[in-house]
């Protein structure tokens, strides 16, 4: 009955846009009972509420060339229903793709660890890689940016689960390392006060008898009682006073101290003598120096070689 008499009704989280004649007039209709001429006026309500909308899961390779599946979600509302209603035929249509190919050109700048932990980063920079074509020309504005899902190829999931596997190694070699580094200093130093008072380590030995005995589940045997090992080590003599040699008793007295003693060399046996070898009668015919003549008609004299 009120459309019919030109009376309109504006929700409170709407404004109204008044075209007469096809032109839009000037101004904004604010929330409320109002009155247009029902034949040369029409009325178009926009809806100033922030809009929810979900960017369908986009598959795009990352800068480290790792394929991903990125979904997320836009806030955004209108905040100039004028510039909404005519610049733009459908609004809502128009920031749902602009945020699905937002979305695509940010997953290819960003690497995949970016992607998963650096959340906050990613959603600023989506919000205002999208908000800049659509606030001023649209008079829509992007409220919010999240990225809801990052699914990742199962290749990839076990590598991660294996780098991941790999550090906490890492990290318990390391503490347990310092561990051992720490308790070996503290032990040099308790080595230190012990060998300092042999008493200490004596009570050390009985308490770990005593550590020992409270188990229940084994037999200590001590057949040699330790105060008897610290008399023989008391009465023991040191090892240079028993190897020192006796002084000699023929040393002269005017020898100087720390001289070493002569030794007697032992005595040589006797070589027996050679036998002398007789005199042998050689020809001279064979003697070198003597013609063949002395043998025509002569004697050959003798030479007499001894040797």
């Amino acid at each position: 009955m009120a459309g019919m008499f030109g009376f309109k009704i504006i929700t409170q989280y709407e404004k109204g846009i008044v075209f007469r004649w096809g032109r839009a007039l000037p101004g904004v209709r604010e929330p409320g009972l109002i009155w247009l001429n029902p034949f040369t006026d029409r009325l178009r309500k926009v809806n100033m509420q922030i809009i929810v909308a979900a960017v369908p899961s986009q598959e795009a390779i990352t800068r480290d060339n790792v394929t991903l599946r990125v979904d997320a979600v836009v806030y955004y509302r209108v905040v100039d229903a004028l510039k909404a209603v005519i610049n733009v035929q459908d609004y809502t249509f128009a920031v749902s793709q602009v945020a699905q190919t937002s979305l695509r050109s940010v997953i290819g700048q960003s690497d995949m660890d970016q992607l998963l932990s650096e959340r906050d980063k990613i959603n600023a920079h989506l919000k205002e890689v999208i908000d800049a074509p659509t606030e001023e020309p649209w008079g829509v504005r992007v409220e919010r940016v999240e990225v809801k899902d990052v699914s990742l190829p199962e290749s990839m999931k076990r590598s991660m689960s294996r780098q991941a596997e790999a550090e906490r190694e890492r990290r318990a070699r390391i503490i347990s390392a310092d561990g051992e580094y720490q308790a070996s200093k503290k032990l040099a130093q308790a080595a230190a006060v012990m060998a300092a008072d042999p008493a200490a380590l004596q009570l050390r030995l009985l308490q770990t008898v005593v550590e020992v005995a409270a188990e229940k589940n084994s037999t200590l045997v001590m057949p040699v009682p330790v105060e008897l090992l610290r008399f023989f080590d008391r009465t023991a003599l040191p090892e240079p006073a028993r190897a020192r040699p006796e002084p000699a008793a023929d040393a002269d007295d005017d020898e100087t101290p720390g001289a070493v003693a002569s030794v007697p060399l032992p005595e040589v046996p006797e070589v027996p003598a050679v036998p002398e070898v007789p005199a042998l009668a050689v020809p001279a015919s064979l003697t070198p120096g003597v013609s063949n003549a002395a043998h025509n008609g002569t004697k050959e004299p003798e030479t007499e070689v001894t040797a």
